[in-house]
């Protein structure tokens, strides 16, 4: 969540990291500044996918820690749901602060974008522990 909150502030911003990315992807693929904009915009949006993914996972490992369920389980709804709903809220928290700053802008289409990439991490937690458990032998 602390990489969230630094990656929400201006320092972070579109303009100052293509900066950095734009002559490095230019280096590697010639791409020109006005291609460079739909690159940086597909680049921001799989972050927002990528980072609410990783968040809903360590999220329920931290709940599953916490709220033991005592019967060796691997996964329970509890988990999932306080890890889901602690994730879209730190992400609507994010769009909501960013709307105080100039260089940022925040909307409801990238909650429902890292909602999206929160409920794919719970989905494969879901099946991967549902996998797993069941070539356990009983």
């Amino acid at each position: 969540m602390g990489l969230i909150a630094v990656e929400s502030t201006n320092l972070l911003s579109a303009d100052n990291t293509s900066r950095i990315l734009y002559p490095i992807f230019h280096f590697f693929t010639g791409v020109d500044a006005v291609r460079f904009v739909v690159w940086d915009y597909y680049i921001r949006k799989v972050g927002h996918f990528v980072g609410y993914f990783g968040l809903s996972i360590l999220l329920f490992w931290a709940w599953k820690a916490t709220l033991p369920a005592g019967d060796g389980r691997k996964w329970a709804v509890r988990w999932a749901g306080i890890a889901f709903f602690m994730s879209v809220l730190v992400a609507s928290l994010d769009e909501w602060h960013q709307t105080y700053l100039i260089s940022r802008t925040g909307t409801v289409r990238d909650v429902f974008l890292d909602s999206s990439g929160i409920l794919a991490a719970q989905l494969l937690i879901f099946i991967f522990s549902k996998r797993h458990s069941s070539r356990e032998p009983q």
